[in-house]
């Protein structure tokens, strides 16, 4: 085995850390709050008062709040859509703090992120298990003839959609395997899966995203690459539990299994 493969996951990883202990990063989120469980529109332990309607959030907000809409002193009342992301240029701010509206389902809500946060400050790295050529493998993706939803759990105990494209397929110790997938815009795929370390010697569940199909479909299955969901950092993400058919029957030692 050369170093190119070995090199460029080290890479990968190094960019993973950086990532999640960024100032906005996931170990800065410490809320999520839906403005539908608020109807005098009071979040916690955020000034001014927040209403949702069906295009989005009406904030309303003195001067003496303290609040910062696009850079600026706010006050009077703003109609904010859904930030389009990255968290740091979320239109609203708080000091140091981004308050970041998303939108789910038609529930609208409004994420807390904060540089000083507690679980940045103790953030040591991410455990993971070093490149092991045996865990990247050829994979064939299949796309559905059209979109499917599955309702799944998701880490905030609520059930949501997950819209599954299609599935890949690939051969890991001797046996064929399928995970459900979904195409994102670029191109690449996106699973959530588990196997029989999740909850034992990783995380409960865990994330890929193999790149872009070709034509045929042939893409690299790359389980190195495996890494923590958002809610491994954060307990205020509703990440999505696997879809039935995505926990697989062997033991995937490699890739993100953890917190240092």
């Amino acid at each position: 085995m050369t170093t190119e493969a070995p090199d460029a996951w080290k890479q990968w990883h190094e960019r993973r850390v950086e990532t999640v202990s960024a100032p906005y990063g996931p170990l800065a989120l410490t809320a999520t709050h839906w403005v539908e469980d608020y109807p005098d529109g009071r979040l916690p332990d955020i000034p001014g008062i927040w209403v949702a309607d069906d295009e989005g959030v009406v904030l309303t907000a003195a001067g003496t709040d303290g609040l910062t809409v696009d850079d600026r002193p706010f006050t009077g009342a703003v109609h904010l859509a859904a930030d389009r992301g990255p968290e740091a240029t979320s239109r609203v701010a708080l000091g140091d703090k981004r308050l970041f509206v998303l939108v789910r389902e038609g529930v609208w809500g409004v994420r807390v992120y904060d540089p000083g946060s507690a679980a940045r400050r103790a953030f040591r790295g991410i455990e993971a298990t070093p490149y092991d050529s045996r865990w990247s493998v050829p994979g064939r993706y299949t796309p559905y003839d059209d979109t499917r939803t599955v309702r799944v759990g998701n880490a905030d105990g609520r059930e949501r959609g997950l819209a599954l494209t299609g599935e890949l397929a690939f051969t890991l110790a001797g046996k064929e395997r399928t995970l459900r997938v979904a195409q994102q815009a670029d191109g690449r795929l996106w699973a959530v899966f588990a196997d029989a370390t999740s909850g034992d010697s990783s995380f409960r569940f865990r994330f890929l995203y193999p790149e872009a199909p070709d034509a045929e479909g042939r893409t690299t299955v790359d389980l190195n690459r495996a890494q923590l969901p958002p809610c491994a950092f954060a307990d205020h993400f509703i990440c999505p539990f696997p879809p039935p058919g995505n926990t697989l029957d062997v033991a995937i030692d490699a890739g993100e299994r953890g917190l240092s």
